[in-house]
């Protein structure tokens, strides 16, 4: 599949981000050698293994994963930072991550990731399943493919939390490859059906099997949303959703009542807004909204299909009628409505 790329990513490639340094071999347990245990952070080594950490193991340390081949791994807490050197024909996944990963020297692997840093230099042949915060980048690596992170067990919502990571702010297809080639794309999307049990298994160890885990598209934690595919319909629809109570639970709500119409989730975002923000994005109905950014970020949702406005007017109005949502008024609108807010949210992410 070719590389797709809206009006955004372009200008924002003409941004070359600063080159990721190798991180020194540094720890958090450096300074806690002597009150935990190296070896409970660190699969070094392994082949033909299912192996892993269960919630509470890691608990926002640092995490090596290196030198493994053949290996089913699972990551089932939040961390700091993880590196995954030479690793061969495995499975991962990886749990919240605070800081970066970084893949380094990896083959034919197949990945689920959350993070807020995603970093990959001298790979080839991998398949990930990504949610990251900022923009992903790939540099000397070829054969990659990138798909919506797509996951849920009862522990993880809180462990986005405690990583700092907003399940909304997912930049998983805005690739931004430092060595591009001349001949043909290093990276691609995958698949818009591809499923993630497909490709990294329920884990069959006793240990690990006890964590709950959903790989339905409609259960994951994090929307899953079409990224920088092509649009199937000219129309699309702006829906901001102002903090409160039940912030989170309507914008999935939301969501899940669009999917059944067959209207695509294409972009979601959740950030911070002051008046003028709101003025210049929201325009003649600011006032309406400016009282409410004090209580917190908003989350912004970007559909597309035929009916799209016309389905979002409708369910708001008769699902969230007592709380106050911007959708776009008319068709006509929409697509200036989008751009007004993503443009801004981008160039707050980037400051």
């Amino acid at each position: 599949m070719g590389c797709l790329f809206s009006r955004k990513s372009k200008a924002k490639k003409q941004e070359k981000p600063a080159v990721e340094e190798e991180p020194l071999k540094q720890y958090s347990w450096d300074k806690r050698a002597k009150e935990i245990d190296v070896k409970d952070y660190m699969l070094v080594g392994l082949k033909d293994q299912t192996v892993g950490r269960v919630p509470g193991k890691v608990a926002g340390e640092q995490f090596v994963i290196e030198d493994c081949e053949n290996c089913n791994i699972y990551i089932f807490d939040h961390s700091a930072t993880i590196t995954i050197d030479d690793c061969t024909n495995c499975r991962i996944f990886l749990g919240p991550i605070k800081g970066s990963v970084f893949f380094r020297k990896c083959v034919d692997c197949k990945c689920s990731v959350a993070c807020q840093q995603f970093r990959m230099r001298d790979c080839r042949k991998m398949d990930i399943f990504l949610s990251c915060a900022t923009q992903p980048i790939i540099e000397s690596s070829t054969g990659i493919k990138f798909g919506c992170f797509q996951y849920y067990y009862p522990e993880l919502g809180y462990q986005f939390k405690d990583a700092g990571l907003s399940i909304f702010n997912n930049n998983w297809s805005n690739i931004h490859d430092f060595t591009p080639s001349s001949d043909e794309n290093n990276w691609a999307l995958l698949a818009e059906d591809a499923v993630l049990n497909d490709f990294i298994p329920h884990p069959d160890s006793e240990e690990l099997r006890a964590v709950r885990i959903y790989t339905e598209l409609n259960r994951s934690i994090v929307p899953v949303t079409r990224g920088q595919r092509q649009k199937s319909s000219e129309e699309s629809c702006l829906v901001v959703f102002f903090a409160g109570d039940y912030t989170t639970a309507n914008a999935r709500k939301l969501i899940d009542e669009l999917a059944a119409k067959d209207i695509a989730l294409v972009q979601t975002k959740e950030i911070s807004m002051r008046p003028d923000d709101c003025n210049r994005v929201f325009k003649e109905k600011a006032a309406d909204f400016i009282p409410m950014l004090q209580q917190g970020p908003v989350v912004a949702l970007e559909f597309n299909g035929d009916g799209a406005v016309e389905a979002c007017h409708k369910i708001i109005s008769s699902v969230f009628s007592t709380s106050k949502v911007f959708v776009s008024e008319s068709i006509a609108s929409a697509s200036q409505d989008v751009d007004n807010f993503y443009n801004y949210a981008d160039i707050q992410m980037t400051m």
